[in-house]
């Protein structure tokens, strides 16, 4: 079952966060993910959240969205984006 990490990010230091963007971009392709959303526009339609900046990445399951953000390709990575940004991540399994 297909499984979506959802990040919210509020980007700290923006030359910084392109570093990170850089070396997180394939990582997410080395474990069979893909961006389906990656900071476009954002329009709040109900409630109070006021996300600056989110990213929606599909993989093939829960397992393996794991294995990416916990991955030895993708800690440095993940060790710049600590650095330039504030975020929350989630992983959430499709429907059935």
């Amino acid at each position: 079952m297909s499984a979506y990490v959802i990040i919210e990010v509020e980007v700290t230091d923006p030359v910084g966060y392109e570093e990170y963007k850089k070396l997180a971009t394939p990582t997410v392709a080395q474990y069979g993910g893909k961006y389906l959303v990656r900071g476009g526009a954002i329009e709040v339609l109900e409630g109070d959240w006021q996300p600056k900046r989110l990213v929606v990445l599909e993989f093939e399951n829960v397992e393996r969205a794991k294995a990416w953000l916990n991955s030895d390709e993708y800690r440095p990575a993940r060790e710049l984006r600590h650095r330039y940004a504030r975020s929350n991540t989630v992983v959430v399994e499709g429907v059935k």
